[in-house]
């Protein structure tokens, strides 16, 4: 089917293109691609799609190269409908880029659900969200109308360190039914701080291959699918991608098919026992530090438990003795970095071993960030390569 680039970042276009695209007759939507020559990795991208596709969207690259997944109008309208028989109906506040996967599925769910979209314009701010979820419609009929929106845990940070001073930001976190947090772990600290504010957190688990959180809570969605396969996740059910525009090879590496079950590989460690799903990280994401395989996501979950470190970054760098260690990033100047440091190794070395104790600690201010809210590793670990 045809499939059109849609170069626009306003919500309100990529809103109205998903009309079309999801409800009606299309055509598909490609976001930030170009339709004729080849896209970030290299691969052709041309003006056809496959039939059924309503969009195609790209990875965030965060540690790796950008991929062009493509996402049907039954995976992002599956997903909807599964996401509202868990948490409920009701009318969404979109505070996150509309061409990714998680902001995108607001406007889905909005779509499917008939609700018009709240939209917070311009940079995310404290204030600014306070006033575009305070400003939504509260009733239709006289009914209550439920309110939702999907946050990555930095946004979360910083209404949580706005909200003690500003009444309209503690209110504005209590007044939603859910607020799905998703695009990386959410720190126990900061989870514990959002329960404080009286905020409903769902964690999500998911990616653009799986049209946005699959998992909330531990819990599967409806009609997903988990299994473990040599410590790897992998997910199937009805809200998986097709695979990857132009890249046949790379879907068939990713998309695998056993006993007629079609499955994605996550390259996930994790497990799924008594129906719960457990994350303990990327499998790719592990240094050699001294002969011994160190999971940087480990390191970065212990160091979140220490006060203050609650948002710095772990990444891995060279190391002339040991050949590769771990260093923690954080972007608040004026902080007793000697301090944090040492309390730092030590909650590392309880939590996962003496050999994954983080060898530096870094002021980078501001951290670099990828539009979709996460922190841009690609760039910092260039940093320390230089």
């Amino acid at each position: 089917m045809r499939l059109e680039t849609l170069h626009s970042d306003d919500p309100r276009d990529v809103l109205r293109a998903l009309r079309g695209a999801v409800l009606g007759a299309g055509p598909a939507i490609a976001f930030g691609l170009p339709i004729e020559g080849v896209d970030a990795a290299g691969h052709p991208v041309t003006s056809e799609a496959p039939a059924g596709t309503a969009v195609v969207v790209t990875t965030s690259g965060s540690s790796g190269v950008p991929k062009s997944v493509v996402l049907s109008r039954s995976a992002l309208t599956s997903s909807a409908l599964s996401t509202a028989a868990r948490i409920g109906e009701g009318a969404w506040l979109l505070a996150l880029p509309a061409s990714y996967v998680a902001g995108l599925q607001v406007l889905v769910r909005s779509l499917v659900q008939g609700h018009e979209p709240a939209i917070l314009s311009g940079r995310f701010t404290a204030e600014a969200f306070a006033a575009a979820a305070l400003g939504m419609a509260s009733s239709v009929g006289g009914e209550r109308v439920p309110s939702y929106t999907s946050l990555v845990p930095a946004q979360l940070a910083t209404l949580l360190d706005a909200a003690p001073h500003d009444r309209a930001v503690a209110e504005a976190l209590r007044s939603f039914e859910a607020i799905l947090i998703g695009g990386q772990a959410l720190p126990a600290a900061l989870a514990a701080r959002a329960d404080d504010f009286g905020a409903r957190v769902v964690r999500t688990y998911g990616s653009s291959e799986t049209a946005g959180g699959c998992v909330y809570d531990g819990v599967p969605l409806d009609g997903v699918r988990v299994r473990e396969v040599d410590g790897e996740l992998q997910l199937g059910g009805p809200t998986l991608a097709d695979g990857y525009l132009g890249n046949p090879e790379l879907t068939a590496q990713v998309f695998v098919e056993d006993a007629g079950v079609r499955w994605y590989r996550t390259g996930d460690a994790g497990g799924f026992e008594g129906g719960i799903v457990s994350v303990t990280g990327r499998r790719d994401n592990v240094i050699i530090s001294g002969g011994i395989n160190v999971s940087l996501d480990r390191v970065e979950a212990a160091v979140h438990s220490v006060p203050g470190l609650e948002r710095a970054v772990v990444v891995g760098i060279s190391d002339e003795r040991w050949g590769e260690a771990s260093a923690i990033v954080v972007g608040t100047a004026g902080i007793d970095a000697t301090a944090l440091l040492e309390a730092a190794r030590a909650a590392v070395a309880e939590a996962v071993g003496p050999q994954a104790r983080p060898r530096q600690l870094e002021v980078v201010s501001p951290l670099p960030m990828l539009s979709s809210g996460k922190p841009d590793r690609r760039a910092l670990r260039a940093l320390f390569a230089q």
